[in-house]
């Protein structure tokens, strides 16, 4: 699914601008990687992006076409977005029967979900490695698996676009590694996936083209290689940078180190 940006920005009434002069385009392939410090509107521009918040000016078009002429049912079978996973009134629902509620794009508002919806529900647990908590209570699992119940559950829609916020935020070391595990398998194969993260290393190692958003100025689109190097990481988050790459096997990967 392609995506595209022109002249987005956000502002709250009364407000200086969140974000200005937003132009960006995905082709829907891989890794689109968002990357900024804390509080400079990467989750706004997420909900900005898919409507979820209104353009203060601007739009956002997928497959060439503006948001506000797709259709909301059609829209979101073809997209899935997860945000930072929070507990909230999830206790009581079992993991099969948080994931199952992806499908409600597809099942319908006042409609049961289907044997062929448990099957797919149980189908994305197995794609993120965790189906053997299928019958676990929200409350009883840790905040990796949850995060990784939350990305089976827009896997369940079977999405062409898959939009991440900070999945791997607030998770110990292995749970990060099970979650870019998960996003490297999922861009192999499956949707298009746009990672919005403040992990340097991350976007560096996983995205074709990405956005650096700095606080009050305008984004930067480009590709990666071009945009995640250490003058730009070092401006962006007004500390030394420093970019190594380590050889794991047939593997390269960078390390991204701020020194003080």
């Amino acid at each position: 699914m392609n995506v595209q940006v022109r002249n987005g920005s956000f502002h709250y009434p009364g407000g200086d601008p969140v974000l200005r002069d937003v132009n960006f385009t995905f082709d829907g392939r891989g890794v689109f990687a968002v990357l900024g410090p804390n509080g400079a509107g990467k989750t706004t521009l997420l909900k900005c992006l898919l409507g979820l918040m209104p353009w203060s000016t601007g739009e956002s078009l997928f497959n060439g076409k503006p948001l506000k002429e797709w259709h909301r049912t059609d829209f979101w079978q073809r997209a899935a977005y997860v945000p930072q996973a929070k507990l909230s009134n999830l206790a009581s629902l079992t993991i099969a029967e948080y994931v199952v509620l992806g499908r409600s794009a597809r099942i319908g508002l006042f409609s049961s979900p289907g044997k062929n919806d448990w099957i797919l529900a149980q189908k994305a647990l197995e794609e993120v490695g965790i189906a053997h908590l299928s019958r676990r209570l929200c409350s009883e699992v840790s905040g990796g698996q949850l995060q990784l119940a939350a990305i089976a559950r827009a896997l369940a829609n079977d999405p062409e676009l898959l939009i991440l916020d900070e999945p791997e935020s607030n998770l110990d070391f292995r749970n990060q590694a099970l979650i870019l595990e998960v996003i490297d398998r999922l861009t192999e194969q499956g949707p298009g996936v746009i990672l919005n993260t403040h992990f340097p290393a991350h976007a560096l190692s996983r995205a074709k083209t990405g956005l650096l958003v700095p606080r009050g100025e305008a984004p930067v689109f480009a590709p990666a290689s071009e945009i995640f190097t250490e003058e730009a990481l070092s401006r962006l988050f007004g500390i030394d940078v420093k970019i190594r790459t380590l050889q794991f096997g047939p593997k390269t990967l960078p390390v991204v180190a701020a020194l003080p």
